[in-house]
């Protein structure tokens, strides 16, 4: 028997596990990396913190008394990533779903403005975009408004916003809409003119030539060639339109929602529950761009795309 049949076979990583390797491995080291990162920092900067509530108390303590301190701190300048964990799962499990302090209500609240407002701003920024695209002369007019629009900080315009649409009977929902339809139509716009503008110039005289009317070289040449424009714009929208939901709710002083949810915890100093309602607003956001990705695929689909 010779020594090359003794030799071990040698296993080739496959195509899958070559693929699954090289798409969560890196996100997974640098999770990993920032987690330990936020450990670090939750040590220092909680540190003074337990150290001086022990003197305060004259209890006598060491070291790993004061590094156990500022993992489990009530009150944390930051709390430390299984705090956070432990919040919101508890926020998400802990209360029946439309129980008052369950963070599951909370979004459902946001989201019911989210959705509105991104209906509303998508529909505005198309409906812009079309305009723009088939008028020279609302190009030269609008699209510089349009960009100037986002100068002001929303944190500015929202308490203005909520209060003039009050002053003429407009409350609840319908405002909180309005803010995130203002952010989000942005993107939708921009993303749409460039998409109704991608089509080849030889395509479009190619239309001419074929006594297409305006309507018939948009919706057979430009809107599917704006496909790609419109689900990238959309993506950015949404989740702007979660962020202004949430800024809407500041100024309004409510009791529901993710933004109530975060000035709460900074009125009474929980910062565990303002991090947990940070965590809820990124596990949305998430969300959302998944399930728009999802129309996007199920659209190239019937489009033919591969």
């Amino acid at each position: 028997m010779t020594s090359n049949s003794l030799a071990l076979p040698v296993r080739v990583p496959s195509a899958f596990h070559r693929a699954i390797v090289e798409r969560y491995v890196p996100v997974a080291t640098m999770v990993l990396a920032l987690i330990a990162i936020w450990y670090v920092a939750t040590v220092a900067m909680n540190w003074t913190l337990v150290r001086d509530a022990f003197e305060r108390e004259e209890t006598p303590y060491t070291v790993s008394d004061v590094l156990a301190g500022t993992m489990e701190a009530e009150r944390p300048l930051l709390p430390a990533p299984h705090q956070v964990i432990n919040a919101f799962v508890g926020g998400v499990f802990g209360y029946p779903p439309l129980a008052p302090r369950s963070l599951v209500y909370h979004a459902l609240v946001t989201l019911s403005a989210t959705f509105l407002g991104f209906i509303l701003g998508a529909l505005l920024g198309i409906a812009l975009a079309l305009m723009i695209v088939h008028s020279r002369v609302l190009e030269r007019s609008l699209l510089p408004w349009i960009i100037c629009s986002q100068m002001v900080p929303v944190l500015a315009l929202a308490p203005i916003f909520i209060v003039v649409l009050g002053a003429i009977g407009l409350q609840g929902l319908l405002p909180k809409s309005i803010i995130s339809a203002y952010l989000c139509f942005f993107p939708i716009a921009i993303g749409m003119v460039k998409g109704f503008t991608s089509p080849d110039p030889l395509q479009i005289e190619l239309m001419r030539t074929w006594s297409a009317t305006p309507r018939q070289m948009l919706w057979k040449l430009r809107w599917p060639a704006s496909v790609p424009y419109l689900f990238a714009s959309l993506k950015v929208a949404i989740t702007i339109s979660l962020i202004g939901a949430i800024v809407a709710e500041l100024p309004t002083g409510g009791e529901a929602g993710i933004g109530a949810r975060l000035l709460s915890g900074s009125y009474y100093g929980q910062t565990i529950q303002i991090w947990a309602a940070l965590v809820t607003a990124a596990a949305l956001a998430s969300s959302l761009i998944g399930l728009v990705g999802l129309v996007e695929r199920g659209v190239n689909h019937r489009m033919g795309a591969h």
